[in-house]
């Protein structure tokens, strides 16, 4: 049994996708990061940078104490090698994948994230950095797009790679970018939002997000001086 600590955002997302896509049993935790689940004291014991996802294995391979785990990019490499799929074993193939998923970690996620923030959420309009942030969105979408020329998936099959990437991608009308633009990119976004793994995982948080937008005290908890709790 895999426990999930979990809120359905991008980075939630990615791990619902990858146990569903393995088929292993799991438990939702819901971390409410509006209601700042994320600082208490009991969550930040498994995960110290106080940021969702996290699991805790409570069977892992090596049939000894439960494996807690933080990070997205850590667990989606821990499922991969627990159940020896989406991550191949060859050394190069291997290496493709890897890139990959540190590009979606260090590029990706950080500058759509920054795009979400100034162009959803900020209290008012900050045109530089909306542009600059929009502007590199759309240059990391080029990346992704090129790097499809040819095949269907970044790494060749389908990997934790397509996984890291995709829920960033659905957020697509959050950052102002049109997949019409990017035809590769298109294609593949739709092959992977057909996989019924991927409809399963989105399912897994319907509910769990408002509708409305965020009160003055979740905007606090998911922006303000309450993300540094010491």
């Amino acid at each position: 049994m895999i426990d999930l600590y979990y809120w359905p955002t991008p980075n939630g997302h990615k791990v619902t996708m990858m146990l569903e896509e393995c088929g292993l049993e799991y438990r939702i935790h819901p971390i409410n990061i509006g209601a700042g689940d994320q600082f208490k004291p009991e969550f930040l014991k498994l995960s110290p940078n106080n940021r969702m996802p996290a699991i805790v294995d409570q069977a892992p391979t090596d049939g000894g104490e439960p494996v807690s785990i933080f990070e997205s990019g850590a667990i989606l490499l821990y499922l991969a090698e627990k159940t020896g799929r989406f991550y191949p074993e060859a050394l190069r193939d291997r290496y493709r994948v890897m890139q990959w998923l540190m590009w979606q970690m260090g590029g990706l996620g950080p500058m759509a994230g920054q795009n979400h923030h100034f162009n959803q959420y900020a209290p008012e309009p900050i045109p530089y950095a909306q542009e600059r942030y929009t502007k590199e969105t759309a240059r990391l979408y080029s990346v992704l797009n090129g790097a499809l020329e040819g095949q269907d998936f970044v790494a060749g099959d389908y990997s934790i790679a397509d996984m890291a990437a995709y829920p960033w991608i659905a957020r697509h009308d959050w950052q102002r970018m049109n997949l019409d633009d990017f035809p590769n990119l298109k294609g593949w976004f739709e092959r992977i939002g057909a996989r019924s793994a991927t409809q399963k995982a989105y399912e897994v948080g319907e509910g769990l997000r408002p509708s409305r937008p965020p009160t003055d005290e979740e905007r606090e908890n998911l922006f303000g001086a309450g993300q540094n709790p010491r």
